[in-house]
Protein backbone atom coordinates (compact mmCIF):
# COMPACT_ATOMS: atom_id res chain seq x y z
CA UNK A 1 0.00 0.00 0.00
CA UNK A 2 1.36 3.21 -1.05
CA UNK A 3 2.18 5.32 2.18
CA UNK A 4 2.84 2.37 4.51
CA UNK A 5 6.55 2.15 5.92
CA UNK A 6 7.76 -1.37 5.19
CA UNK A 7 10.53 -2.35 7.90
CA UNK A 8 14.10 -2.77 6.34
CA UNK A 9 15.96 -6.04 7.99
CA UNK A 10 19.02 -4.84 9.45
CA UNK A 11 22.78 -5.88 8.51
CA UNK A 12 24.74 -8.76 10.53
CA UNK A 13 27.18 -6.18 11.04
CA UNK A 14 25.04 -3.30 12.16
CA UNK A 15 23.62 -5.87 15.10
CA UNK A 16 26.99 -6.97 15.97
CA UNK A 17 27.96 -3.16 16.64
CA UNK A 18 24.96 -2.40 18.74
CA UNK A 19 25.45 -5.53 20.95
CA UNK A 20 29.51 -4.01 21.12
CA UNK A 21 27.85 -0.82 21.92
CA UNK A 22 25.81 -2.55 24.79
CA UNK A 23 28.57 -4.32 26.53
CA UNK A 24 31.14 -1.89 25.99
CA UNK A 25 29.20 1.15 27.13
CA UNK A 26 28.36 -0.47 30.61
CA UNK A 27 31.76 -1.19 31.11
CA UNK A 28 33.45 2.07 30.45
CA UNK A 29 30.86 3.57 32.88
CA UNK A 30 32.43 1.06 35.75
CA UNK A 31 35.83 1.38 35.30
CA UNK A 32 35.51 5.54 34.88
CA UNK A 33 33.42 5.57 38.03
CA UNK A 34 36.64 3.23 39.75
CA UNK A 35 38.91 5.54 38.78
CA UNK A 36 37.27 9.16 39.33
CA UNK A 37 34.74 8.33 41.79
CA UNK A 38 34.64 5.10 43.80
CA UNK A 39 36.56 2.13 44.45
CA UNK A 40 35.68 -0.93 46.01
CA UNK A 41 37.76 -3.02 49.15
CA UNK A 42 37.22 -6.47 51.11
CA UNK A 43 38.08 -6.47 54.37
CA UNK A 44 40.21 -9.65 55.21
CA UNK A 45 40.30 -8.95 59.30
CA UNK A 46 38.45 -8.03 62.87
CA UNK A 47 39.59 -4.83 64.04
CA UNK A 48 36.49 -2.80 62.55
CA UNK A 49 33.70 -5.43 64.09
CA UNK A 50 30.70 -4.53 64.44
CA UNK A 51 30.75 -2.44 61.82
CA UNK A 52 32.37 -4.25 59.40
CA UNK A 53 33.12 -8.16 59.26
CA UNK A 54 35.64 -10.22 57.71
CA UNK A 55 34.54 -10.63 54.19
CA UNK A 56 32.95 -7.53 53.83
CA UNK A 57 33.01 -6.22 50.16
CA UNK A 58 33.06 -1.79 50.56
CA UNK A 59 32.46 0.89 48.29
CA UNK A 60 34.06 3.99 48.84
CA UNK A 61 33.89 7.49 47.94
CA UNK A 62 37.23 9.36 45.89
CA UNK A 63 35.41 12.58 46.10
CA UNK A 64 35.94 12.77 49.77
CA UNK A 65 39.66 12.70 50.88
CA UNK A 66 40.47 16.36 51.23
CA UNK A 67 40.96 18.31 54.79
CA UNK A 68 37.92 20.11 53.83
CA UNK A 69 35.38 17.16 53.60
CA UNK A 70 36.77 14.49 56.12
CA UNK A 71 34.77 14.78 59.24
CA UNK A 72 35.40 12.49 62.77
CA UNK A 73 33.69 9.51 62.44
CA UNK A 74 33.99 8.81 58.94
CA UNK A 75 35.35 5.42 57.91
CA UNK A 76 38.34 5.92 55.82
CA UNK A 77 40.81 3.65 53.52
CA UNK A 78 44.11 4.90 53.16
CA UNK A 79 47.38 3.61 51.86
CA UNK A 80 49.96 1.66 54.67
CA UNK A 81 51.66 4.81 55.95
CA UNK A 82 54.91 3.39 58.14
CA UNK A 83 54.58 -0.42 57.47
CA UNK A 84 51.37 -0.80 59.63
CA UNK A 85 50.60 -3.68 57.62
CA UNK A 86 53.55 -5.68 59.39
CA UNK A 87 51.21 -5.32 62.44
CA UNK A 88 48.01 -5.96 60.71
CA UNK A 89 46.33 -6.89 57.80
CA UNK A 90 43.45 -4.53 57.36
CA UNK A 91 41.97 -3.93 54.38
CA UNK A 92 42.34 -4.98 50.81
CA UNK A 93 41.50 -3.20 47.57
CA UNK A 94 40.56 -5.96 44.71
CA UNK A 95 43.49 -5.30 42.85
CA UNK A 96 46.28 -4.12 46.06
CA UNK A 97 47.06 -5.36 49.84
CA UNK A 98 48.15 -2.32 50.73
CA UNK A 99 45.24 -0.11 52.36
CA UNK A 100 43.87 0.12 55.65
CA UNK A 101 40.60 0.69 57.00
CA UNK A 102 40.15 2.90 59.64
CA UNK A 103 37.68 5.14 61.46
CA UNK A 104 38.86 9.02 61.85
CA UNK A 105 38.98 10.01 65.53
CA UNK A 106 41.28 13.24 65.06
CA UNK A 107 41.43 16.13 62.55
CA UNK A 108 44.30 18.54 62.31
CA UNK A 109 45.04 20.39 65.22
CA UNK A 110 42.48 18.04 67.52
CA UNK A 111 44.11 16.87 70.85
CA UNK A 112 43.24 12.91 71.50
CA UNK A 113 43.48 11.34 74.61
CA UNK A 114 42.82 8.71 77.04
CA UNK A 115 41.10 8.11 78.72
CA UNK A 116 39.15 10.39 81.29
CA UNK A 117 37.98 9.23 85.03
CA UNK A 118 34.85 7.73 82.90
CA UNK A 119 36.92 5.25 80.92
CA UNK A 120 36.54 7.91 77.42
CA UNK A 121 38.18 9.08 74.97
CA UNK A 122 38.34 13.59 75.05
CA UNK A 123 39.25 15.17 71.92
CA UNK A 124 39.63 18.92 73.39
CA UNK A 125 38.67 18.29 76.25
CA UNK A 126 35.36 16.91 75.76
CA UNK A 127 34.57 13.43 76.33
CA UNK A 128 32.83 11.46 73.13
CA UNK A 129 30.78 8.81 73.46
CA UNK A 130 31.29 6.02 71.11
CA UNK A 131 29.10 3.32 72.33
CA UNK A 132 26.99 3.88 68.91
CA UNK A 133 30.29 2.29 66.78
CA UNK A 134 32.64 0.20 69.15
CA UNK A 135 31.90 -3.45 69.11
CA UNK A 136 29.90 -4.21 72.20
CA UNK A 137 31.97 -5.14 75.50
CA UNK A 138 35.32 -3.31 73.96
CA UNK A 139 36.80 -0.54 75.85
CA UNK A 140 37.69 2.92 73.96
CA UNK A 141 41.17 2.17 74.82
CA UNK A 142 43.21 -0.38 77.16
CA UNK A 143 46.20 2.01 76.58
CA UNK A 144 46.71 5.49 77.61
CA UNK A 145 47.98 8.17 75.11
CA UNK A 146 47.83 12.06 74.19
CA UNK A 147 48.52 12.85 71.34
CA UNK A 148 47.96 16.68 69.06
CA UNK A 149 47.08 15.69 65.44
CA UNK A 150 50.06 17.58 63.28
CA UNK A 151 49.06 19.38 60.11
CA UNK A 152 47.54 17.45 57.22
CA UNK A 153 47.47 14.40 59.36
CA UNK A 154 44.73 12.02 60.99
CA UNK A 155 44.66 9.95 64.39
CA UNK A 156 42.91 6.66 63.37
CA UNK A 157 41.23 4.06 65.46
CA UNK A 158 39.65 0.92 64.46
CA UNK A 159 36.09 0.34 66.04
CA UNK A 160 37.22 -3.23 67.22
CA UNK A 161 39.45 -1.51 69.85
CA UNK A 162 40.88 -4.81 71.26
CA UNK A 163 41.82 -6.60 68.08
CA UNK A 164 43.14 -3.30 65.71
CA UNK A 165 47.06 -1.77 65.04
CA UNK A 166 45.77 1.37 64.55
CA UNK A 167 47.33 4.83 65.66
CA UNK A 168 47.70 4.02 68.99
CA UNK A 169 50.55 1.11 68.28
CA UNK A 170 52.45 3.30 66.34
CA UNK A 171 53.88 5.88 67.77
CA UNK A 172 57.15 5.24 67.03
CA UNK A 173 56.86 5.29 62.89
CA UNK A 174 58.08 8.42 62.62
CA UNK A 175 54.73 9.82 62.52
CA UNK A 176 53.65 9.27 65.79
CA UNK A 177 51.29 7.23 64.52
CA UNK A 178 49.25 9.57 62.39
CA UNK A 179 48.15 9.15 58.81
CA UNK A 180 49.11 11.73 56.35
CA UNK A 181 45.52 12.97 54.60
CA UNK A 182 47.46 13.14 51.19
CA UNK A 183 47.56 8.89 51.51
CA UNK A 184 43.31 8.74 52.34
CA UNK A 185 41.97 7.17 48.99
CA UNK A 186 38.61 7.25 50.39
CA UNK A 187 35.65 7.07 52.38
CA UNK A 188 33.58 3.92 53.26
CA UNK A 189 29.85 4.70 51.81
CA UNK A 190 28.44 1.31 51.54
CA UNK A 191 28.67 -2.30 52.39
CA UNK A 192 27.59 -4.00 49.30
CA UNK A 193 28.40 -7.74 49.80
CA UNK A 194 27.87 -10.06 51.50
CA UNK A 195 23.99 -8.77 50.42
CA UNK A 196 22.79 -9.85 53.93
CA UNK A 197 25.62 -7.47 55.23
CA UNK A 198 24.46 -4.06 52.81
CA UNK A 199 24.23 -1.43 54.61
CA UNK A 200 24.87 2.52 54.61
CA UNK A 201 28.14 3.26 55.82
CA UNK A 202 26.27 6.51 57.89
CA UNK A 203 29.08 8.81 60.18
CA UNK A 204 27.87 9.26 63.87
CA UNK A 205 27.94 13.19 63.98
CA UNK A 206 25.85 13.37 67.60
CA UNK A 207 29.09 11.40 68.73
CA UNK A 208 31.19 14.49 67.59
CA UNK A 209 28.99 17.31 67.81
CA UNK A 210 30.18 19.01 71.19
CA UNK A 211 33.45 18.56 70.19
CA UNK A 212 35.55 22.21 69.54
CA UNK A 213 37.57 23.26 66.85
CA UNK A 214 41.48 23.26 68.27
CA UNK A 215 41.51 26.67 67.12
CA UNK A 216 38.24 27.46 69.37
CA UNK A 217 39.92 25.72 72.35
CA UNK A 218 43.08 27.67 72.18
CA UNK A 219 41.24 30.98 71.46
CA UNK A 220 39.21 30.61 74.56
CA UNK A 221 41.67 29.32 76.19
CA UNK A 222 44.11 32.56 75.97
CA UNK A 223 41.28 34.93 76.72
CA UNK A 224 41.06 33.38 80.35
Amino acid sequence: MEGSAIPKRRSRSSSVREILLLILIPALIVVLARVFVADLYVIPSGSMMNTLQVGDRIITSKLSPTPFSLKRGDVIVFKDPANWLGSESEGSSIFSSEYLVKRLIGMPGDRVQCCNASGKITINGVAIDETSYIRPGVAPSSMTFDVTVTKDHLFVLGDNRSNSADSRYHSDDGANGLVPISDVAGVAKFVYWPLNHFKHLSRPDAVFANVPDRAATSSSSSTK
